[in-house]
């Protein structure tokens, strides 16, 4: 990947504390890392930047739905979205990924993960999505089934996974 054409990341995450952490990941790689903690700014933001990427909270929008997804993929078409979740589920995965994300990150494997994730989103390459081998079900109106209201999260460790990347750091 070619640092020099990484310019803009835009960060959307309610929960200060761990954006600060994953702003200091991503500004290894980007120019320029933008932060907004609600769905309207992210959606607006997108739409002004026309960012690279975009990392977004998965609980970013008030509820249990993945409509700031669906509507950051058709307002901003070319927009690559990996999305942060403490919930590992593979239904919340499958729905995430069914509703326009390029990859999926858990939370606790951030530190690990997170770049990887970056390197296949931006490649093109489906990340952070195993065990997903079919589709959410939809029912007749076309919401996704079992995907809004995750369970709660199974706290094993995380595997550690060695990155090997031809990302070349920020000038």
């Amino acid at each position: 990947m070619n640092a020099e054409n990484l310019q803009c990341v835009l960060l959307a995450d309610r929960h200060h504390g761990l954006t600060e952490s994953v702003r200091g990941l991503l500004e290894t790689v980007f120019e320029a890392v933008v932060m907004v903690a609600d769905e309207n700014s992210l959606l607006e933001t997108a739409r002004r930047l026309k960012p690279t990427l975009a990392v977004v909270d998965l609980s970013l929008a008030q509820g249990d739905n993945l409509r700031w997804l669906e509507l950051l993929r058709q307002r901003s078409p070319g927009l690559k979205i990996l999305v942060l979740s403490v919930h590992d589920e593979p239904s919340v995965r499958r729905a995430a990924l069914e509703a326009g994300a390029d990859g999926f990150v858990l939370k606790r494997a951030i530190a690990t993960e997170l770049l990887t994730a970056v390197d296949s989103a931006l490649a093109g390459t489906c990340n952070g999505a195993p065990n997903v081998t079919d589709r959410p079900e939809q029912d007749a109106t076309g919401s996704l089934q079992g995907a809004t209201t995750p369970k709660q999260p199974n706290m094993d460790p995380a595997p550690h996974s060695d990155r090997a990347s031809a990302r070349k750091p920020k000038p």
